[in-house]
């Protein structure tokens, strides 16, 4: 049987994080007495009060993710999201000060993030956020730097992932899994090059995209809305900031669109990266036991994918 975590070992996970990060805050110079702790699943959030700071410790993560792998998305994020507060898009910054760049700390990759006031009385509006995406497609167009194709996707680790399950037929069962190998081995060549992907949806035009659902991870802060949490950015088609969103959001993000004079989604990719999407579902059930409460979240989504037809 899989070994799950217990609550007691999930705190001192937590723990361990609040206090790599208030450590690595005060050898960059902050003043950190009081640090608060924002957020806690995937990745541990913690303001470093009274400094205006934010430091984000990825706590989860699949054993195939080596920390030069978590470093190098980490300093894209940073990057584009501070190229594009230098081009007046609202996001989340990187706070000013500190060095921009990944710190190593008590076998952890930290990051530090000005601190933004948040609105809690806003309630997000998904089709407005959705519409928005498009605006932030437009603007991360001109971006300069390099990104990895699909790096989202996260193909080694998607194939990884599955191969992990294996060991846990009590998260899977090997005839699901069966499928989800099967479907993969269409997918991966598409999803792992470009030129693959190019030659299976020739004329659509690949730019960098948020990479992990930007409709969802719109900040809700004092002074509006703020772009975050851009840990997946990766150069691809915009159809993968859309994926497994639906068909109302998808006509949200068009209308963004055509007040843009971009391109509308197109069908076929979308069928693409929502496929490719379900299987990062499954395979994330590897996390499972480093994040019990996953299970809820991905459950009903592993529920809607084996009553739909295969995929090959």
């Amino acid at each position: 049987m899989t070994a799950f975590l217990t609550p007691e070992q999930l705190a001192e996970r937590t723990s361990a994080a609040v206090a790599a990060a208030v450590a690595a805050g005060r050898e960059l110079g902050l003043t950190v007495t009081e640090p608060r702790l924002l957020h806690d699943l995937f990745s541990v959030v913690v303001h470093l009060e009274p400094a205006p700071v934010v430091a984000r410790v990825p706590t989860v993560l699949p054993d195939s993710v080596t920390p030069d792998a978590v470093s190098r998305r980490q300093r894209s994020e940073l990057d584009v999201t501070r190229w594009l507060a230098e081009q007046g898009v609202p996001v989340l910054p990187p706070s000013p000060l500190v060095p921009r760049e990944p710190v190593q700390r008590d076998g952890f990759s930290i990051t530090f993030w000005e601190y933004v006031a948040e609105n809690h009385d806003k309630e997000p509006d998904y089709a407005a956020n959705a519409e928005s995406t498009a605006t932030l497609h437009a603007a991360l167009r001109d971006y300069p730097g390099q990104l990895t194709f699909l790096g989202a996707a996260e193909p080694h680790s998607l194939s990884a992932g599955l191969t992990q399950l294996e060991k846990s037929p009590d998260l899977i069962s090997p005839q699901d899994l069966a499928r989800a190998r099967r479907e993969w081995e269409a997918l991966e060549p598409i999803a792992s090059s470009q030129e693959q992907f190019q030659k299976a949806f020739p004329g659509i035009d690949l730019q960098p995209v948020h990479g992990d659902s930007p409709p969802a991870n719109i900040f809700a802060a004092t002074d509006g809305d703020r772009y975050a949490d851009f840990e997946l950015v990766s150069y691809g088609p915009v159809e993968w900031d859309l994926a497994a969103l639906g068909p109302e959001l998808e006509a949200a993000y068009n209308r963004g669109a055509r007040r843009n004079g971009q391109r509308e989604l197109d069908e076929d990719v979308l069928a693409f990266v929502n496929a490719v999407g379900m299987l990062r579902v499954i395979a994330t059930l590897e996390l499972v036991p480093k994040l019990p409460a996953l299970a809820d979240y991905l459950n009903p989504a592993v529920d809607q994918w084996r009553a739909g037809p295969s995929r090959r």
